[in-house]
Protein backbone atom coordinates (compact mmCIF):
# COMPACT_ATOMS: atom_id res chain seq x y z
CA UNK A 1 0.00 0.00 0.00
CA UNK A 2 1.52 3.25 -1.03
CA UNK A 3 2.35 6.30 1.38
CA UNK A 4 -0.47 8.46 -0.18
CA UNK A 5 -3.35 5.67 0.87
CA UNK A 6 -1.80 4.83 4.56
CA UNK A 7 -1.89 8.43 5.31
CA UNK A 8 -5.89 9.27 3.87
CA UNK A 9 -6.88 6.02 5.89
CA UNK A 10 -4.54 7.20 9.34
CA UNK A 11 -6.78 10.43 8.50
CA UNK A 12 -10.08 9.14 8.16
CA UNK A 13 -9.47 7.04 10.98
CA UNK A 14 -8.63 10.23 13.42
CA UNK A 15 -12.12 12.17 12.11
CA UNK A 16 -14.44 9.13 12.56
CA UNK A 17 -15.27 8.52 9.08
CA UNK A 18 -15.09 5.07 9.29
CA UNK A 19 -18.26 5.09 11.97
CA UNK A 20 -20.31 4.74 8.75
CA UNK A 21 -18.13 1.68 7.32
CA UNK A 22 -18.67 -0.96 10.98
CA UNK A 23 -17.57 -3.96 8.88
CA UNK A 24 -14.06 -1.60 7.68
CA UNK A 25 -11.28 -3.98 7.53
CA UNK A 26 -7.52 -2.23 7.53
CA UNK A 27 -6.47 -5.52 5.27
CA UNK A 28 -9.18 -4.15 2.74
CA UNK A 29 -8.08 -0.42 2.41
CA UNK A 30 -6.75 -0.85 -1.30
CA UNK A 31 -10.06 -2.03 -2.31
CA UNK A 32 -12.10 0.44 -0.33
CA UNK A 33 -10.02 3.34 -0.99
CA UNK A 34 -10.69 2.54 -5.00
CA UNK A 35 -14.24 3.22 -4.61
CA UNK A 36 -13.88 5.72 -2.02
CA UNK A 37 -15.84 8.94 -2.16
CA UNK A 38 -13.99 11.77 0.19
CA UNK A 39 -15.92 14.19 -0.75
CA UNK A 40 -19.59 12.79 0.12
CA UNK A 41 -17.87 11.39 3.10
CA UNK A 42 -17.28 14.85 4.35
CA UNK A 43 -20.27 16.09 3.42
CA UNK A 44 -22.06 13.12 5.62
CA UNK A 45 -19.17 13.89 8.06
CA UNK A 46 -20.76 17.50 8.12
CA UNK A 47 -23.97 16.53 8.72
CA UNK A 48 -23.43 14.17 11.46
CA UNK A 49 -21.65 17.12 13.17
CA UNK A 50 -23.52 19.43 12.34
CA UNK A 51 -25.43 19.59 16.13
CA UNK A 52 -22.08 19.93 17.21
CA UNK A 53 -21.68 23.64 16.98
CA UNK A 54 -21.27 25.53 19.87
CA UNK A 55 -23.71 28.64 20.79
CA UNK A 56 -22.63 31.44 18.51
CA UNK A 57 -20.64 34.32 20.39
CA UNK A 58 -19.46 36.22 17.88
CA UNK A 59 -17.41 37.90 20.24
CA UNK A 60 -15.38 34.89 20.32
CA UNK A 61 -14.83 34.81 16.93
CA UNK A 62 -11.24 35.06 15.15
CA UNK A 63 -10.57 38.03 13.32
CA UNK A 64 -10.26 37.77 9.51
CA UNK A 65 -7.67 39.34 7.22
CA UNK A 66 -6.10 39.11 3.85
CA UNK A 67 -9.53 38.53 2.24
CA UNK A 68 -9.07 39.47 -1.49
CA UNK A 69 -12.76 37.56 -1.89
CA UNK A 70 -14.59 38.99 0.67
CA UNK A 71 -15.94 37.10 3.80
CA UNK A 72 -17.91 34.05 3.93
CA UNK A 73 -19.72 32.34 7.03
CA UNK A 74 -17.68 28.84 8.36
CA UNK A 75 -19.90 25.72 8.72
CA UNK A 76 -21.51 26.45 12.28
CA UNK A 77 -23.12 29.83 9.94
CA UNK A 78 -21.23 31.79 13.05
CA UNK A 79 -17.77 33.47 12.54
CA UNK A 80 -16.17 34.93 9.02
CA UNK A 81 -13.64 33.31 6.93
CA UNK A 82 -11.81 34.35 3.80
CA UNK A 83 -14.15 33.40 0.62
CA UNK A 84 -12.43 31.30 -1.74
CA UNK A 85 -10.70 33.37 -5.13
CA UNK A 86 -11.86 32.98 -8.20
CA UNK A 87 -10.61 29.56 -10.23
CA UNK A 88 -10.43 28.12 -6.40
CA UNK A 89 -12.31 24.66 -5.56
CA UNK A 90 -15.51 25.37 -3.58
CA UNK A 91 -17.81 24.07 -2.60
CA UNK A 92 -21.34 23.44 -4.81
CA UNK A 93 -24.51 23.40 -2.62
CA UNK A 94 -23.48 26.74 -0.82
CA UNK A 95 -23.01 25.30 2.63
CA UNK A 96 -19.58 25.39 3.89
CA UNK A 97 -17.98 21.77 4.31
CA UNK A 98 -14.96 21.06 2.86
CA UNK A 99 -13.39 23.29 -0.27
CA UNK A 100 -15.19 26.02 1.58
CA UNK A 101 -17.51 28.90 -0.16
CA UNK A 102 -17.15 31.41 -3.08
CA UNK A 103 -16.36 35.33 -1.83
CA UNK A 104 -18.20 38.03 -3.40
CA UNK A 105 -19.49 38.17 -7.10
CA UNK A 106 -18.29 34.65 -7.53
CA UNK A 107 -20.52 31.68 -8.51
CA UNK A 108 -19.55 27.76 -7.36
CA UNK A 109 -19.58 26.25 -10.90
CA UNK A 110 -18.25 22.93 -12.45
CA UNK A 111 -15.75 23.03 -14.42
CA UNK A 112 -16.96 23.10 -17.79
CA UNK A 113 -13.22 21.75 -19.53
CA UNK A 114 -12.49 18.49 -20.40
CA UNK A 115 -11.49 16.10 -17.96
CA UNK A 116 -8.16 14.82 -17.51
CA UNK A 117 -7.33 11.24 -17.01
CA UNK A 118 -10.72 10.32 -16.83
CA UNK A 119 -11.29 12.56 -13.41
CA UNK A 120 -14.75 14.08 -12.56
CA UNK A 121 -14.70 18.05 -13.09
CA UNK A 122 -14.30 20.34 -10.06
CA UNK A 123 -16.72 22.83 -9.03
CA UNK A 124 -14.57 26.13 -9.28
CA UNK A 125 -15.47 30.00 -8.23
CA UNK A 126 -16.33 31.77 -11.39
CA UNK A 127 -16.91 35.73 -11.33
CA UNK A 128 -20.83 36.59 -11.96
CA UNK A 129 -19.79 39.02 -14.37
CA UNK A 130 -17.20 38.78 -16.95
CA UNK A 131 -17.47 42.84 -18.29
CA UNK A 132 -13.64 44.18 -18.71
CA UNK A 133 -12.92 47.15 -16.62
CA UNK A 134 -10.63 49.53 -17.13
CA UNK A 135 -8.15 50.75 -14.08
CA UNK A 136 -7.16 54.15 -13.04
CA UNK A 137 -3.44 52.11 -13.07
CA UNK A 138 -4.28 51.95 -16.95
CA UNK A 139 -4.88 48.54 -16.69
CA UNK A 140 -7.60 46.06 -17.77
CA UNK A 141 -9.72 43.73 -15.40
CA UNK A 142 -11.28 41.00 -16.74
CA UNK A 143 -13.98 41.25 -14.73
CA UNK A 144 -14.86 43.05 -11.41
CA UNK A 145 -13.39 39.77 -9.48
CA UNK A 146 -9.92 40.61 -10.62
CA UNK A 147 -10.73 44.51 -10.00
CA UNK A 148 -11.60 43.31 -6.68
CA UNK A 149 -8.42 41.20 -5.88
CA UNK A 150 -6.31 44.44 -7.23
CA UNK A 151 -8.88 46.90 -5.15
CA UNK A 152 -7.31 44.93 -1.91
CA UNK A 153 -3.89 45.70 -2.17
CA UNK A 154 -4.13 49.66 -3.44
CA UNK A 155 -7.24 50.98 -1.58
CA UNK A 156 -7.28 53.91 -4.20
CA UNK A 157 -7.47 52.24 -7.60
CA UNK A 158 -10.96 52.93 -9.59
CA UNK A 159 -12.11 51.63 -12.84
CA UNK A 160 -14.39 52.43 -15.51
CA UNK A 161 -16.82 50.21 -17.60
CA UNK A 162 -15.08 48.59 -20.71
CA UNK A 163 -11.11 47.95 -21.48
CA UNK A 164 -8.69 50.41 -21.76
CA UNK A 165 -7.41 51.95 -24.94
CA UNK A 166 -3.82 50.06 -25.10
CA UNK A 167 -0.72 49.88 -27.69
CA UNK A 168 -0.47 46.04 -28.93
CA UNK A 169 1.60 43.99 -26.35
CA UNK A 170 2.64 40.73 -28.27
CA UNK A 171 2.31 38.14 -25.43
CA UNK A 172 3.63 35.35 -27.06
CA UNK A 173 6.10 35.78 -29.85
CA UNK A 174 7.14 33.73 -32.51
CA UNK A 175 10.01 31.23 -31.67
CA UNK A 176 12.79 30.20 -33.57
CA UNK A 177 12.82 27.40 -35.80
CA UNK A 178 15.17 24.89 -37.99
CA UNK A 179 13.58 21.83 -40.05
CA UNK A 180 14.69 20.07 -42.69
CA UNK A 181 13.83 21.16 -46.46
CA UNK A 182 10.28 19.76 -47.93
CA UNK A 183 8.82 19.77 -44.10
CA UNK A 184 5.88 21.92 -42.84
CA UNK A 185 6.90 25.24 -40.41
CA UNK A 186 4.70 27.32 -38.90
CA UNK A 187 5.22 30.67 -36.44
CA UNK A 188 2.92 31.94 -34.11
CA UNK A 189 2.62 35.20 -32.52
CA UNK A 190 -0.21 36.11 -29.55
CA UNK A 191 -1.33 39.66 -29.45
CA UNK A 192 -3.30 41.89 -27.11
CA UNK A 193 -4.84 44.79 -28.03
CA UNK A 194 -7.65 47.51 -27.62
CA UNK A 195 -8.83 48.26 -30.10
CA UNK A 196 -8.07 44.59 -31.62
CA UNK A 197 -5.27 44.78 -33.23
CA UNK A 198 -4.13 44.03 -37.20
CA UNK A 199 -1.40 41.81 -37.35
CA UNK A 200 0.88 41.58 -40.62
CA UNK A 201 3.87 39.22 -41.30
CA UNK A 202 6.97 40.26 -43.16
CA UNK A 203 10.73 39.01 -44.21
CA UNK A 204 13.75 39.89 -43.71
CA UNK A 205 13.54 43.58 -43.09
CA UNK A 206 11.51 44.42 -46.71
CA UNK A 207 8.19 45.36 -46.49
CA UNK A 208 6.55 43.62 -48.51
CA UNK A 209 3.35 41.49 -46.56
CA UNK A 210 2.77 37.81 -46.64
CA UNK A 211 2.16 35.79 -48.10
CA UNK A 212 2.25 37.99 -51.03
CA UNK A 213 1.37 35.45 -54.24
CA UNK A 214 3.14 32.86 -52.76
CA UNK A 215 1.01 29.75 -52.87
CA UNK A 216 3.14 27.61 -50.07
CA UNK A 217 2.75 30.39 -47.69
CA UNK A 218 0.07 31.37 -46.06
CA UNK A 219 -1.11 33.27 -42.99
CA UNK A 220 -4.16 32.46 -40.71
CA UNK A 221 -5.72 34.64 -37.84
CA UNK A 222 -8.08 33.94 -35.09
CA UNK A 223 -9.66 36.13 -31.79
CA UNK A 224 -7.94 34.25 -28.43
CA UNK A 225 -6.75 32.60 -26.23
CA UNK A 226 -8.15 35.15 -24.05
CA UNK A 227 -10.54 38.15 -24.65
CA UNK A 228 -9.14 40.94 -26.73
CA UNK A 229 -6.14 38.64 -27.75
CA UNK A 230 -5.39 38.01 -31.64
CA UNK A 231 -3.50 34.56 -32.44
CA UNK A 232 -1.72 34.80 -35.91
CA UNK A 233 0.23 31.51 -37.90
CA UNK A 234 2.17 32.09 -40.91
CA UNK A 235 2.52 28.82 -42.45
CA UNK A 236 4.95 27.31 -44.79
CA UNK A 237 4.51 24.02 -46.41
CA UNK A 238 6.86 22.00 -48.07
CA UNK A 239 9.62 24.61 -47.16
CA UNK A 240 12.96 25.19 -48.65
CA UNK A 241 16.44 26.88 -48.25
CA UNK A 242 14.76 30.12 -49.60
CA UNK A 243 12.42 30.15 -46.72
CA UNK A 244 15.21 30.43 -44.38
CA UNK A 245 15.45 34.27 -43.18
CA UNK A 246 14.41 36.29 -40.56
CA UNK A 247 10.29 37.17 -40.17
CA UNK A 248 8.91 39.59 -38.41
CA UNK A 249 5.31 39.47 -36.88
CA UNK A 250 3.94 43.55 -36.67
CA UNK A 251 0.91 44.62 -34.57
CA UNK A 252 -0.60 48.03 -34.87
CA UNK A 253 -3.45 49.58 -34.05
CA UNK A 254 -4.72 53.30 -33.77
CA UNK A 255 -2.66 53.86 -30.72
CA UNK A 256 0.50 52.76 -32.17
CA UNK A 257 2.58 49.54 -33.50
CA UNK A 258 4.63 46.80 -32.30
CA UNK A 259 6.69 43.93 -33.66
CA UNK A 260 9.20 40.70 -32.63
CA UNK A 261 10.92 38.56 -34.66
CA UNK A 262 12.36 34.96 -35.29
CA UNK A 263 14.96 33.12 -36.96
CA UNK A 264 13.89 30.31 -39.53
CA UNK A 265 16.18 27.69 -40.54
CA UNK A 266 15.92 25.11 -43.59
CA UNK A 267 18.08 22.29 -44.18
CA UNK A 268 19.28 19.76 -46.30
CA UNK A 269 19.04 16.56 -44.90
CA UNK A 270 22.66 15.92 -44.68
CA UNK A 271 22.93 18.73 -42.96
CA UNK A 272 19.78 18.52 -40.31
CA UNK A 273 21.41 15.40 -39.35
CA UNK A 274 25.02 17.17 -38.49
CA UNK A 275 23.12 19.52 -36.31
CA UNK A 276 20.76 16.99 -34.78
CA UNK A 277 24.30 15.79 -33.52
CA UNK A 278 25.76 19.18 -32.57
CA UNK A 279 22.37 19.68 -30.24
CA UNK A 280 22.90 16.55 -29.00
CA UNK A 281 26.34 17.20 -27.67
CA UNK A 282 25.88 20.67 -26.75
CA UNK A 283 22.46 19.84 -24.96
CA UNK A 284 23.86 16.39 -23.60
CA UNK A 285 20.62 14.15 -24.06
CA UNK A 286 19.21 12.09 -27.07
CA UNK A 287 17.61 14.76 -30.00
CA UNK A 288 15.04 12.96 -32.31
CA UNK A 289 15.85 12.37 -35.81
CA UNK A 290 12.28 12.63 -36.69
CA UNK A 291 12.09 15.63 -39.21
CA UNK A 292 8.54 16.26 -38.55
CA UNK A 293 9.70 17.82 -35.44
CA UNK A 294 11.17 21.70 -35.09
CA UNK A 295 14.06 22.06 -33.71
CA UNK A 296 15.36 25.64 -31.45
Amino acid sequence: MSWAKMILALIAVSIGICHSFPNYKYEDIDEDLATFDYYRAMVEMDERNSTDCDECVPQLCPQTAGCRAGVVLDSCNCCLECGNLEGQTCDLDDRNVYYGLCGSDLECKLDSAEPVDGEAPEPQCVCGSQEPLCGSDGKIYMNICKYKEAKFSDPTLNVTTGPCKTVPTIKVPPHNHVNVTGSSMALLCEVFAYPMALVEWKKDGRDVILPGDDPHISVQSRGGPQKYELSSWLQIEEATQMDSGTYRCVARNELGSVSASAILGVLPPDEMSTYVDNMKEMLGYEVSKDYGEDYY
